[in-house]
């Protein structure tokens, strides 16, 4: 059994009737977890040099454009020749597209001739139009002159290239089928222009092949997992604007407000925050529907009016609809978050009953908040931290996902070109170019995931710990601006954390961290194995398998409990980030009457409160990118579903970091009322008396004692 927590802080006599007084937090501490500290130095050092390796390789354009048939990224101005406003891929063979589209051949899209134009040629409908190569060699052309001539010098060219051009072996290509911006690709529309193909049949073109398989071809491409994936990245590199208002400026405006409010209009906050929990949550539920949903046969439309995303750029014939996975991935959202609002109404009732108590325990906060005012503005330290720190790891993680290898194909198909720098037919390297990812690429991004998650989690643990301190300080004044309390006790705490227990810190978000990775590896392996019908088949089984969701869960939820009260413990003992962890436990354990009760509730609502603030922050990110800015153009968005996920994570960051001033207020004083308690034969010595006023009122200190 531990000693007296008294005689630890020395605020009052030990048990041997020694008086210790030496100030309400003890100061002879010692620096602890030391080697955790050292390795959270060197996961930086390494996250560094991980990030060096993305912004070298990488190159964000790949997220957005394709490549050309020399292995030029479109739109890439440093590419030679230069292709500054040449960002649409265009494939100029239709024969090759045909052919990579049926069933059980050998050749591929990726091998498919391939250009950048700037915009989506159509056939004439007098005459047939061509696309020709970059012009070098015989071509006397600059490439703005070429750009001026709709990509055509089929005059200039000698009769040798006339008669390759008709093989369909360029170095110019008849347009024939009309094509639209789908994502900053050229998809071809499998209706073939007949005055074209007339032309084309008139100068003895070979035979170009009419069918749907032309459109599907291209369309399954443009629609593949990886090419989804690139896009929703370049999303978020598109929409880094609404990323800092939405996900950063928003969230601190509203967290303030919030504790401002909690300040002074205590009573009423708790209702206020459930029923705008609530209607934010129904705002964000409609949102998804009104992208996701599709009624209209003829026009992209949303569940309320025409408003769905559309996946072809610029204008287009409106009879002429293109589907995109990211429509699927908005109509899935909309029908989770359905069961997530319905769920949350539910519970919102199920806990009205309970309000009043979470009012009482929120008063003790708010008069903690009135005597340390510093704790108000003190979260906009680790705030300002981190948004330095997510503005460098997102430009590093959209390097990380560009940052595979430009290397062309390894082709045996047919694929004879005219080459215009060796003036001949060449079979040898006419293979297209792909992107390669190498497996250390994925660690690399896996690593840069974990180093987020980690570091994230240590400066919200920083900011619990120096608010744990500051508020221990306060109770052990018996609630009063005592000349006892260090001078700004919220930098007096700081100075102990960062002088003391940064290794302790950095050992309790690890742990957070490396359950919530194991967690996530079991849920992915589990959705594969639903995916592949490998589930058990027998009832125990199946019950076991789905009991060890909810055991995941729980320990989930417990390592952060105990992480939360540890750093408390941290903040007052000075102990390492076990030996707190085993004290904080053991005065849960012994104490669970008189704090469970009033803890969760008061959970719950500060929870509804960080919801309340990263949903406003979802809102406000939906109404941003449904401007023109964000819906047409350089700028267009393929989903808003990435970037309105990742302003609710941001915002719900930033919520904790400032929600956290209230939570920590009321867990400390909690932890440190049953110590007191405990330590004085069941009477409370030190607790507030604002403290005691409210628990008396609820009649809380009989009913949860008993």
């Amino acid at each position: 059994m531990r000693g007296p927590l008294g005689a630890v802080i020395g605020r009052y006599p030990s048990s041997d009737g020694s008086a210790r007084m030496e100030g309400i937090i003890k100061h002879n501490r010692k620096c602890r977890d030391i080697a955790f500290l050292l390795l959270f130095i060197a996961f930086w050092v390494a996250m560094n040099v991980n990030s060096s390796f993305g912004f070298d390789k990488g190159n964000p354009l790949r997220l957005t454009f394709g490549l050309d048939y020399k292995g030029n990224v479109c739109g890439d101005r440093h590419a030679k020749p230069g292709l500054r406003e040449l960002e649409l891929k265009y494939w100029v063979n239709p024969n090759q597209v045909y052919q990579s589209g049926l069933k059980n051949s050998e050749f591929k899209l990726s091998n498919a001739r391939t250009i950048c134009l700037m915009d989506c040629p159509i056939p004439s409908e007098d005459s047939l139009n061509w696309v020709c190569d970059y012009p070098e060699g015989e071509i006397h052309l600059s490439m703005d002159d070429w750009i001026d001539r709709n990509y055509d010098y089929f005059e200039f060219l000698t009769p040798e290239m006339r008669n390759t051009s008709l093989q369909l072996q360029g170095p110019c290509y008849p347009v024939i089928f009309p094509s639209v911006n789908v994502y900053w690709s050229c998809q071809f529309i499998a209706r073939a222009s007949n005055m074209s193909l007339r032309h084309w049949e008139q100068m003895g073109g070979v035979k170009i092949n009419e069918d749907i398989v032309i459109d599907k071809s291209i369309h399954r491409s443009i629609n593949s997992r990886s090419s989804v994936l690139k896009r929703y990245m370049a999303d978020i590199g598109k929409s880094w604007p609404v990323l800092i208002v939405c996900g950063g400026m928003l969230p601190l405006f509203l967290s303030v407000i919030w504790l401002l409010m909690i300040r002074h209009f205590v009573s009423g906050m708790p209702w206020i925050t459930v029923i705008l929990f609530n209607v934010l949550i129904l705002s964000v539920t409609m949102f998804y529907y009104l992208k996701g949903i599709c009624l209209s046969t003829l026009a992209p439309a949303g569940w309320i009016g025409n408003d769905a995303i559309s996946p072809i750029i610029g204008e287009h014939d409106p009879y002429y609809r293109v589907f995109g996975r990211e429509l699927t991935h908005l109509r899935v959202a909309s029908v989770l978050m359905t069961i997530v609002m319905i769920t949350a109404v539910l519970s919102s009732i199920a806990i009205v009953r309970r309000i009043l108590m979470a009012t009482s325990v929120l008063k003790v906060a708010a008069k903690v908040i009135g005597e340390v005012q510093a704790l108000i503005i003190f979260p906009i330290i680790p705030y300002l931290i981190l948004a330095v720190f997510y503005m460098i790891w997102l430009s590093a993680a959209l390097y990380l996902f560009s940052s595979g290898q430009i290397l062309q194909n390894d082709c045996s198909s047919n694929c004879c070109v005219y080459d215009l720098a060796l003036k001949r037919v060449n079979c040898d390297r006419c293979c297209g170019y792909s992107i390669h990812y190498t497996p250390h690429i994925a660690i690399a991004i896996l690593f840069h995931l974990f180093g987020c998650y980690w570091v994230t989690q240590f400066f919200i643990a920083c900011s619990s710990t120096v608010i744990a301190g500051s508020v221990a300080s306060y109770y052990w004044a018996h609630g009063e601006s005592s000349p006892d309390i260090p001078f700004l006790p919220v930098f007096s705490s700081m100075k102990r954390l960062i002088r003391y227990s940064l290794g302790s810190v950095a050992l309790g978000s690890l742990t957070v961290s490396f359950v919530e990775s194991i967690r996530f590896i079991l849920e992915s392996i589990r959705r594969k194995l639903k995916v592949y019908n490998i589930m058990p088949e027998s009832q125990v089984g199946k019950v076991a398998f789905y009991s060890t969701q909810g055991l995941r869960k729980s320990i989930e939820w417990t390592i952060k409990s105990v992480n939360r009260n540890a750093y408390i413990m941290i903040a007052i003992t000075g102990k390492s980030f076990c030996t707190a962890s085993a004290i904080a436990t053991e005065l849960i354990i012994s104490n669970i009457l008189r704090i469970g009760k009033v803890n969760v509730i008061g959970d719950v609502i500060l929870f509804l409160g960080k919801l309340c603030v990263s949903l406003s922050s979802a809102v406000f990110a939906f109404l941003m990118l449904d401007t023109h800015k964000y819906r047409s153009a350089h700028n267009k968005i393929s989903s808003p579903l990435f970037p309105v996920l990742v302003c609710w994570g941001l915002g719900y960051v930033v919520a904790t970091l400032f929600f956290g001033v209230v939570e920590m207020s009321i867990d400390t004083i909690i932890l440190s009322f049953c110590q007191d308690s405990e330590e004085h034969q069941g009477t409370a010595q030190y607790a507030p008396p604002l403290l005691m006023e409210t628990l008396n009122d609820q009649n809380e200190m009989q009913r949860l004692t008993q």
